[in-house]
């Protein structure tokens, strides 16, 4: 189980490497339908495009990395955050890809310096492909999300927030879940709760709290490069279960509403996968409690605006 203490001990080793990002308070009314004040924590704004940087150099700062690197498997943001890290701390690294990783993900990973491989249609197959790698190679294998110290370095975004403003509810976008858990175990000592927040193609979370345990989902649609994880990690669904995370669900066409909202009041450009969390508060999937105090992860910023 990953504890506040794992994420104040990450905070620690990572602060030389990643960013502390703002946050931006939309008042009541500065969105459609946002009829409560909420507090954005951009991290879009983090070194590599995305939150994951938190994670993948906490991992390579407490491993021992052999001469072979490092291999991850990514849709994108993991890739490129690895990526750098590896190019940063002096490791080669090798990731493996899925055919749906959109093309400036995939150059922005080879522009860190890492050699990429394309394998599989999605994001299971790539990862199954990167786990065969670290075998044969001995490189060191490096999760998207089912790892404690991932999970522990992605949860260095709530201790910031905690610092930076009140809230009382948390909505985080899901994928394998790290960030989410990593932000729940942060973040439930003081009595704030987690809600994950997934798209209807990409809802490997609320299959796994339906079920009790994760279970294998199918994933499609506008954010599978960042949330299509085909089942949420073992680790990160035993946080979040512990910490009584609640789950909401959003279109498709939610996000790109979200995306767009972002844009036109706040010039926030957001990808996908980073406006799904704030989705869910504009289409009304999650709906706060009177006086409640809503604050909401922006993930991630790697696409390129039409």
């Amino acid at each position: 189980m990953v504890t506040e203490h794992d994420v104040a001990e990450a905070r620690l080793r990572i602060a030389p490497y990643v960013r502390r990002t703002p946050l931006l308070t939309l008042e009541s009314g500065a969105l459609p339908g946002l009829d409560v004040p909420v507090v954005l924590k951009l991290e879009l704004l983090q070194r590599s495009g995305s939150f994951k940087a938190r994670g993948a150099f906490h991992r390579l700062l407490t491993s021992a990395v052999p001469s072979a690197g490092v291999v991850a498997a990514s849709g994108g943001n993991h890739g490129g955050a690895v990526a750098l890290a590896a190019r940063a701390l002096g490791f080669p690294a090798r990731i493996f890809v899925p055919a749906t990783s959109p093309a400036s993900k995939v150059e922005r990973i080879r522009g860190y310096g890492a050699e990429v491989v394309v394998a599989g249609a999605v994001y299971a197959d790539a990862r199954a492909a990167a786990l065969e790698w670290a075998r044969a190679s001995g490189a060191l294998d490096v999760p998207a999300f089912d790892d404690p110290l991932v999970v522990a370095g992605q949860g260095t975004v709530a201790l910031e927030l905690l610092e930076d403003a009140a809230v009382d509810t948390l909505l985080v976008a899901v994928g394998g879940g790290g960030l989410a858990a990593g932000c729940a175990a942060a973040l439930a000592p003081h009595g704030i709760r987690v809600v994950g927040v997934e798209t209807e193609t990409t809802a490997c979370f609320c299959a796994a709290r339906a079920q009790g345990e994760p279970v294998d989902v199918e994933v499609s649609g506008l954010a599978v490069d960042s949330l299509g994880a085909r089942r949420v990690g073992a680790v990160p669904f035993a946080v979040l279960a512990a910490a009584g995370a609640g789950s909401a669900v959003v279109t498709d066409e939610a996000v790109r509403a979200a995306q767009q909202e972002l844009w036109e009041a706040c010039r926030v450009d957001a990808e996908p996968g980073g406006a799904t969390a704030l989705a869910a508060l504009l289409c009304g999937a999650y709906c706060p409690a009177p006086g409640e105090r809503v604050g909401v992860v922006v993930s991630g910023a790697n696409h390129l605006r039409a």
